[in-house]
């Protein structure tokens, strides 16, 4: 649906009250691209293990835009625009791959691997006739490059000079919770991409959505895996666009009787699992929390759940559409007992997980019944007004810490 509600944002200190006309405009959508996306944000671009030797190249994006990545023979690590600055079309087709340098399909200009314009096929004409004007200067002429930082074997890119540095950026709440997972070598054991009928801002909100977890996902509160009376808690961080909410299985939590007394579906249903050992884990970071799912404004995804392992890029497509792209991972010193395991709790997420199907669904649902509401809004108020981390996940504290970042990175859009 387009909606052609002005750019307009809600005012200033009200973080509990979110116009549904933020997920409906496309001129909303294209200011993200310009302040948020292209803005002083760090976007996670791809794994540092799909890098590993010169020559290696991925293709990627930055909100919309088009991004390749790739490893020079000097070692590092650089990000340009998949851009031809002739006429426009992308420089790399295929999703990745290794090369000595990138050549356009459409009139063969070429690129090294930073990104530089370092060919122009029969810039000096055919037979003494046509070519390129003689003063025509390659350097200044090439794709947009991006900055790039790496941290935990996470890459990210960013155009802005004035972002701060990447672990800055983090704060040091969210650095330690990455590096709680991703402290030694990985590999990729399987990646998809998932296409969603919804705004992407309505998938960001459900990741840091603690409130909802064990509400919306059956198999969680059926199985005893996440329940808000558990040990847990949620991180927010001071500029409140990056959240860790995490909890651990606790039987000795489950004193008194509150999901039934909610009469909720697990309760009502008897759902059973044939195969038990889906449920089986180990403790594999030595602090028993079973669950971390940890975010970086403004689209990436860590998520540890038991012991399966995996990174989530949110990216926009349209108004209505969000690309989602999944990467599985493990270690490479994994025990056969402990890849086992991991592949088997796989079937927990993805688009068709026992966990994670129903995120898939339920933003559509949100866009569907928000089609005519253009000028209303969300009630994010669970909790309270505030934006800092606590000991309680029956709160939206990490939702209102998106929009709170969100409205700083939107303000100059207004």
């Amino acid at each position: 649906m387009s909606v052609s509600a002005p750019l307009t944002f809600w005012p200033p200190g009200n973080l509990t009250r979110v116009p549904y006309h933020l997920y409906q405009a496309p001129a909303v959508l294209d200011a993200e691209q310009k302040q948020v996306f292209e803005g002083a944000t760090w976007n996670y671009l791809c794994l540092e293990a799909e890098l590993p030797a010169p020559g290696d190249y991925r293709t990627t994006f930055l909100g919309r835009m088009p991004v390749v990545v790739a490893r020079d023979s000097d070692g590092e690590i650089y990000a340009f625009e998949n851009r031809c600055s002739h006429r426009g079309a992308l420089i790399v087709l295929d999703d990745g791959g290794s090369a000595r340098d990138f050549q356009c399909v459409y009139h063969a200009w070429r690129y090294d691997r930073q990104g530089n314009l370092k060919g122009i096929a029969f810039q000096n004409g055919v037979n003494g006739e046509g070519g390129m004007d003689p003063a025509f200067c390659m350097k200044d002429h090439g794709p947009r490059k991006l900055r790039t930082s790496v941290f935990c074997g996470l890459v990210f890119g960013s155009l802005s000079d004035d972002v701060p540095d990447l672990e800055d950026y983090l704060g040091p709440d969210i650095a330690r919770g990455i590096s709680r997972v991703l402290h030694k070598p990985v590999q990729i054991l399987g990646r998809f991409k998932q296409t969603l009928p919804n705004n992407w801002k309505l998938y960001v909100e459900n990741v840091r959505d603690t409130y909802h977890a064990s509400l919306l996902h059956v198999f969680f509160t059926t199985f005893k895996l996440n329940r808000l009376s558990q040990r847990g808690g949620v991180v927010v961080s001071d500029c409140g666009g990056n959240h860790i909410s995490f909890s651990a299985i606790d039987p000795a939590a489950e004193q008194g009787d509150h999901y039934k007394a909610e009469e909720l579906r697990s309760e009502k249903d008897d759902f059973s699992l044939q195969d038990v050992t889906l449920l089986k884990g180990m403790d594999e970071f030595g602090d028993g929390v079973t669950l971390q799912i940890l975010s970086v404004f403004p689209g990436f995804v860590l998520a540890q759940i038991q012991n399966t392992l995996a990174v989530r890029q949110v990216l926009p497509e349209g108004v209505e559409s969000t690309a989602l792209n999944w990467v599985y991972l493990g270690f490479e010193d994994d025990t056969p007992e402990l890849r086992t395991m991991r592949h088997k709790q796989s079937n927990l997420i993805g688009a068709a997980g026992f966990v994670s199907m129903e995120d898939g669904a339920v933003g559509g649902f949100v866009q569907r019944g928000i089609s005519s509401a253009s000028e209303q809004q969300a009630i994010v108020e669970m909790g309270g007004d505030a934006v800092h981390s606590q000991a309680s996940r029956t709160t939206e504290a990490s939702v209102r810490g998106f929009w709170k970042a969100y409205r700083f990175h939107m303000e100059g859009a207004a």
